[in-house]
């Protein structure tokens, strides 16, 4: 009879895994590509893509070839590995946001499989309902950017640190050589995921989760554990898979690449060269960017650290059933995890520049805090016999707000684009410029990389004196023409086009329109021209322009 019972257990942690991974994939694959690539930002990880994909540069793309990337490949490599396997041979803005997808649905998965076999299933479940209610994680999760690769390896490293604590400490208590042999191969795992996180967005990848688990180890006094995560092998590995790639730009003396990683993308945006923000500036988003739940994330973190010097530290196998009594323990994975989220939140309130998705990688870590908080808090006595309810009005909550998102997440998207989408002005422009033909932007402070996108092609900017631009078509703001059309006689406006926020003129030496609609006219269109009942191709081009 008990055999039926411990398959069913066993079912309990793989069927928890699956749904919420099933819900996280639900929410950040609908309607993924329904917006186009409007922001700057998404736009310059597009590009660099597309060299990849289009061009072959998987090493050292540049935007518009010129500027080297702003952060280490991995994420890049991953959407070009993507595209690759469908047989896409060119960049779209779904293959461009997958990457971040999928690491946001293997974040999902890492976490209620962690939960649910360190802390029991009702904290797995509740664990996976609040980070797939998290607004910051699902829509961070749907923009084509690098930050969710950096949330999954920082949290993969924490999660392969427990699983390979839990082995360590079981082979030096019991002395059983499968026991060593299997942490020792955990050991190397760990040392892979953290050189993969320096990959995803620099040095911080690693130092950052490396640092909460120095000081995990010196708070629970676990030196002889620590001790054994400096072994050579390990170490080497990690440190040969971070640094390969700045390794690589230095052999190829692409010194302009560690230039940006390091000085201006690193140490600028710490010590404030590329600017800086107000010291308050992350107490709104910290509380309030996936509320309700992120309202109670500092309030579980200061719960945990009060439990753990109140009571004791508990391993994580027997703190299946936190009981939120007096006496009670802090497991090890609730410890580690608010650790985490104290030392990110200072380094980053320390950092002079700021932006709310550094904030990014402690979602998983704090999914899993709170889902512990709301179990224990449903065994005390603190709001009388409603307490024991607390998990399921969380889990209403959570599963509202996921509704909410998944209605309001892709309409906001596209609303938030609105009129200052550049692909229609690309297809526009593609259809008058041939594929060879020369292509030119005239013109300062205005952001081309969404351009640069839809068109698949370089936009090199010229400069000095519009009349002596090269032979083809150059773009200059149309605001602009007006300015500089007495210095430029010879090129002739062709088109008007562009978004909302950056209409543009595309010039051309000649009756380049004229000769445009010209290899395009039947006989009969030519007769009504010349009869007067269509009008000629100068006067349509006066009334676009």
């Amino acid at each position: 009879m008990t055999t039926p019972k411990i398959r069913e257990v066993s079912r309990q942690p793989i069927i928890a895994v699956t749904a919420i991974s099933l819900l996280v994939a639900t929410l950040t694959l609908h309607r993924l590509d329904a917006a186009d690539v409007c922001g700057a930002n998404e736009a310059i990880e597009g590009v660099f893509v597309q060299q990849m994909v289009e061009h072959g540069h998987y090493l050292f793309p540049l935007e518009n070839g010129q500027t080297p990337m702003y952060k280490p490949p991995l994420f890049h490599w991953t959407a070009a590995a993507l595209a690759r396997t469908a047989g896409t041979e060119r960049v779209s803005p779904f293959y461009l946001r997958l990457p971040s997808a999928l690491y946001a649905i293997g974040a999902a998965a890492a976490v209620t499989t962690l939960a649910a076999s360190m802390l029991g299933p009702e904290v797995a479940i509740l664990s996976g309902l609040i980070l797939a209610s998290s607004y910051q994680f699902i829509s961070q999760a749907r923009i084509g950017r690098v930050d969710m690769t950096l949330a999954f390896y920082e949290t993969v490293v924490l999660f392969i640190f427990l699983w390979w604590m839990r082995r360590r400490e079981a082979a030096l208590s019991t002395g059983d050589p499968l026991a060593k042999t299997a942490s020792d191969w955990i050991q190397y795992l760990l040392a892979i995921a953290l050189g993969l996180a320096v990959l995803a967005k620099g040095p911080v990848g690693a130092v950052l989760p490396l640092f909460a688990i120095a000081v995990y180890l010196l708070l629970v006094r676990s030196f002889r554990v620590g001790a054994a995560l400096l072994s050579p092998g390990p170490v080497l590995l990690a440190l040969g898979i971070g640094v390969s790639w700045y390794l690589a730009c230095f052999l190829g003396r692409q010194m302009g690449f560690l230039n940006r990683q390091i000085g201006t993308e690193n140490l600028g945006r710490f010590f404030g060269t590329l600017g800086t923000m107000k010291f308050s500036y992350y107490l709104k988003p910290i509380l309030l960017n996936s509320a309700p739940f992120s309202l109670l994330v500092p309030v579980a973190v200061v719960y945990a650290i009060y439990t753990l010097f109140r009571g004791a530290r508990s391993s994580d196998q027997g703190a299946t059933q936190p009981s939120g009594e007096r006496g009670e323990t802090t497991p090890d994975a609730i410890v580690l995890f608010a650790i985490y989220w104290v030392i990110t939140i200072a380094f980053f309130w320390i950092a002079a520049y700021k932006r709310r998705a550094y904030l990014l990688p402690l979602w998983p870590a704090a999914a899993i805090m709170l889902g512990w908080f709301l179990v224990a808090m449903s065994r005390t006595s603190v709001i009388g016999s409603f307490s024991r309810f607390i998990p399921q009005a969380a889990a209403a909550v959570a599963l509202a707000v996921i509704v909410f998102n998944f209605v309001y997440l892709p309409r906001h998207e596209i609303r938030q684009c609105g009129d200052d989408s550049m692909r229609r002005a690309a297809e526009q422009i593609l259809r008058v410029v041939g594929t060879d033909d020369p292509l030119y932007f005239y013109g300062r402070n205005i952001e081309l990389a969404p351009l640069i996108f839809y068109l698949h092609r370089d936009l090199p900017v010229i400069e000095g004196k519009l009349g002596d631009a090269p032979p083809g078509y150059v773009l200059v703001p149309a605001e602009k023409w007006l300015s500089l059309k007495q210095d430029a006689l010879d090129l002739e406006p062709v088109l008007k086009t562009g978004s909302g926020a950056t209409p543009l003129l595309l010039l051309h030496r000649g009756k380049a329109y004229a000769q445009f609609l010209s290899a395009r006219r039947t006989p009969m269109s030519s007769r009504l021209i010349d009869c007067g009942f269509l009008p000629a191709p100068s006067t349509v081009l006066a009334e676009v322009l």
